[in-house]
């Protein structure tokens, strides 16, 4: 049986204040055409489909015509919510969807019920368990010791009636301990969210979502395919794609991806003013890809952003490595304030923030400046 993992879609999300959807929408064409190529027997999409609670009205028009498409490909498909999404915003209408082969998981109410699909090896199981925190599973529990994550999902699925005999696949998002994470994931302060790999012993393949970056968890079988687009510039080294399984007999499992290419790719680059606009250093890439340019000039270009956007009209950030940037500065209480003078206070929190002190036309200037405005005030 061949399957496509998908998850972490994020439909509506923002990086740096610039929308991705229209990112979003090509690359969603981009995956219906791989489809198309691979001929799978079934979809698992595993959370964050939106990336809000409350998704936006062109977030929710995007989601529905992808989904539309899929639905004439005649496959399964298989939905879970992430933590981004509202499990029961996303969960409306599942069951009339079902007759279209949609399955979208259910709010979680303590059962998880299969689906059953069947090749020429037998039943496969698919199990659909959306995101969980251990007050949801308490709730229909209370007698289980559930003080942690791991405690979570170790409940929910000893739950589920698991027939080890057969060939049993589980949709779940969470963060399962030792993947290696990235700035646009939103992961619980010191690891409270973690969630022990053994927990998932009995399935033949965990389809996971929620960690960005394409990898696999004590094993093949436990595998984030991470997102279909870069969201952070911490992602910028990623290659993103659509994980393929195909799950043989009992025992016999296959994993392979498809790459995909963005409209725009996602990237850092550095050098002096001069450097990153000489014709010379960009001619030849893709000057529409989306930036995050980091400036080496010792002191601040004027309207930089302006004036590199004319070259770099996708730049969204712009920052300095410099003496002044990698300066370890802290500032301190002073020590007899009032027998220093403004100048001299000055001087200190420019040389604190700026690495260097000031020039001496700069102290003449600020004398100056602060000799006229005492004028005025007396």
């Amino acid at each position: 049986m061949k399957l496509i993992h998908l998850s972490d879609l994020h439909i509506g999300k923002r990086v740096n204040e610039v929308s991705m959807l229209e990112d979003q929408e090509y690359i969603l064409t981009r995956i219906l055409t791989i489809l198309d190529e691979e001929k799978p027997d079934a979809v698992m999409i595993c959370g964050d489909v939106y990336d809000k609670a409350v998704p936006s009205g062109e977030a929710v028009q995007l989601l529905d015509d992808f989904l539309f498409r899929l639905s004439k490909r005649n496959l399964p498909i298989m939905i879970i919510s992430g933590n981004h999404d509202s499990p029961e915003r996303l969960s409306f209408g599942y069951r009339l969807m079902e007759g279209s082969g949609i399955h979208l998981s259910p709010v979680y109410n303590g059962q998880v019920c299969p689906i059953v699909l069947k090749d020429s090896y037998g039943e496969v199981c698919f199990y659909l368990l959306p995101f969980l925190k251990p007050a949801h599973v308490r709730r229909f529990y209370p007698e289980e010791s559930i003080d942690s994550y791991t405690d979570a999902l170790r409940t929910a699925v000893s739950h589920m009636g698991i027939d080890i005999s057969k060939r049993n696949v589980l949709l779940t998002h969470q963060f399962v301990t030792g993947a290696a994470t990235c700035d646009s994931e939103e992961l619980s302060v010191g690891g409270a969210d973690n969630v022990d790999a053994s927990v998932f012993e009995d399935f033949d393949y965990v389809a996971l979502g929620h960690i960005h970056s394409p990898q696999n968890i004590a094993g093949q079988h436990i595998r984030y395919c991470g997102t279909p687009l870069k969201y952070s510039f911490s992602e910028c080294r990623h290659q993103k794609s659509v994980t393929v399984v195909e799950l043989g007999e009992k025992g016999s499992l296959t994993l392979r991806t498809v790459p995909l290419v963005p409209r725009h790719d996602m990237r850092q680059i550095r050098g002096s003013y001069d450097e990153v606009t000489a014709k010379s250093f960009y001619d030849g890439t893709d000057t529409e890809d989306y930036l995050h340019i980091i400036l080496t000039d010792e002191e601040d270009v004027p309207e930089a952003m302006g004036r590199l956007r004319v070259i770099y009209p996708n730049l969204i950030q712009l920052s300095y490595d410099n003496t002044r940037t990698r300066t370890d500065s802290h500032i301190s209480g002073a020590e007899d304030v009032k027998a220093k003078t403004p100048l001299e206070l000055f001087g200190e929190l420019y040389a604190q923030q700026n690495g260097q002190p000031l020039s001496r036309v700069q102290e003449a200037y600020l004398q100056d400046l602060m000799e006229k405005i005492w004028e005025e005030k007396t």
